[in-house]
């Protein structure tokens, strides 16, 4: 215990699994599967110029990705870590010959409506979100290590997060019911990724400090997801005005 003041600071060593508890708490406050915009998606609310703009805007997101792992992997000294870490690279570009998870989100934009080109330009993009998108990029170039690792974990909480969107796609968006590839193969990597990362940062945060950096990382990332949801909540839905030189829908 620090005593600072009339108050009192617990800096003691967290356990393993209390570390852990309170990262998946950093989830359930704080993950973006209770933003509006998704709740609106998931209930059938949205329309076809909404998603649209959705799988628009969050290419710019999935094609930052695999470089924001290789910046991660490009900082460790280990093989060991970079072993394990570049698969994901290979998850989202993809192989000569088979699809990774950008090619298959731009087959998911294109049965919205978006062509390929226009998608692939990111001419439109909004702001806020390519500064969101921009700020992750940061964080794992500019933050301690332990934090670039730890931003990843919001991937502890995206599988019941896209097992109801296909789920709710099938059933309300039937024209994307044969293009939910990326939000297939996420069922499987996703978790994967997870558990390797969780499992790093309970052996390498070996500080309070860190494991307190930890945990900041995570809510910073669950803050990025969330900022690109309102970005696209108040230029598409409420009050809907983009801003000037963004994406407009072409279907109501």
């Amino acid at each position: 215990m620090t005593v600072t003041g009339s108050s009192t600071v617990d800096d003691a060593l967290l356990s393993a699994q209390t570390l852990e508890e309170r990262l998946r708490g950093v989830g359930e406050e704080r993950y973006h599967h209770q933003h509006p915009f998704h709740r609106l998606m998931h209930e059938g609310k949205l329309t076809r110029g909404q998603l649209q703009a959705w799988a628009f805007n969050r290419y710019y997101y999935q094609k930052t990705i695999p470089i924001k792992d290789a910046l991660i992997l490009a900082r460790s000294e280990s093989p060991e870590f970079r072993r394990a870490w570049r698969k994901r690279i290979v998850d989202h570009d993809g192989e000569p010959g088979t699809p990774g998870g950008i090619e298959k989100w731009i087959k998911l934009a294109e049965a919205t409506g978006v062509p390929r080109d226009l998608v692939i330009s990111e001419r439109g993009v909004l702001p806020a979100v390519r500064y969101a998108v921009d700020a992750y990029l940061t964080l794992v170039t500019k933050h301690s290590f332990v934090e670039a690792v730890a931003s990843s974990l919001t991937e502890m909480f995206s599988k019941n997060l896209i097992c109801l969107r296909m789920d709710r796609m099938i059933e309300h968006y039937p024209y994307l019911s044969s293009s939910l590839g990326y939000f297939e193969s996420r069922l499987s990597q996703a978790p994967e990724d997870a558990s390797f990362a969780l499992n790093w940062v309970k052996q390498n945060a070996r500080t309070r400090a860190e494991q307190d950096l930890a945990i900041g990382a995570l809510r910073a990332k669950c803050d990025i997801l969330w900022a690109q949801l309102d970005a696209l909540y108040f230029a598409y839905v409420q009050p809907g005005w983009p801003p000037p030189g963004a994406f407009r829908p072409d279907a109501d």
